[in-house]
């Protein structure tokens, strides 16, 4: 339908707690998924949250079942539709892993996240999802998950010498997928 503008960060609106979505398989909704889809994919986004486009529901898109540009070594995610998720950690064990976000243009960090997660939540018709994962694709699910509680991932940077400019730290990567 359309590819809407990406809320950079300083918007207030990145800062609000989403709202849970109530009613599932609604034009609105679809249309909501749509659009998603299609910015994510005009800006080669691993994920894209509802919050990102202003909208202010519990609603995130990840993955493609392709090799990201802007992650080119990065395991292949499978592509999702989240809504209203419930994220639970398996275990203490946290990985390090350099981030970016459409939100954040231009900019990667050292980011700091659980191993393996269980992710629960909803389709676009309501039917109930239940997935365990780790690495990357758990990696994924939070950075996209945490846009519903009001956080960036550079509030969760631990280690301000592992944060700058893509076009300083991985100059060969597009700093444009960015």
């Amino acid at each position: 339908m359309a590819i809407r503008e990406i809320l950079k960060m300083g918007d207030e609106r990145l800062l609000r707690v989403a709202q849970p979505v109530k009613a599932f398989n609604t034009p609105e909704l679809h249309a909501l998924l749509i659009d998603l889809n299609d910015t994510m994919l005009a800006a080669n986004g691993a994920g894209l949250a509802a919050p990102q486009i202003g909208v202010d529901l519990q609603v995130v898109v990840f993955g493609s079942g392709d090799v990201n540009p802007r992650y080119p070594d990065a395991p292949v995610v499978p592509y999702t539709v989240l809504i209203n998720p419930v994220l639970t950690p398996i275990g203490d064990e946290e990985e390090e892993g350099w981030e970016g976000c459409l939100s954040v243009p231009g900019l990667r960090g050292v980011v700091p996240r659980f191993k393996r997660l269980r992710y629960q939540g909803f389709d676009p018709l309501g039917n109930p999802i239940d997935r365990t994962v780790e690495g990357f694709h758990a990696r994924v699910v939070q950075h996209e998950c945490d846009h519903l509680i009001g956080k960036l991932y550079p509030m969760r940077v631990r280690d301000f010498t592992r944060f700058g400019y893509t076009e300083v730290l991985f100059p060969g990567l597009d700093d444009a997928d960015d």
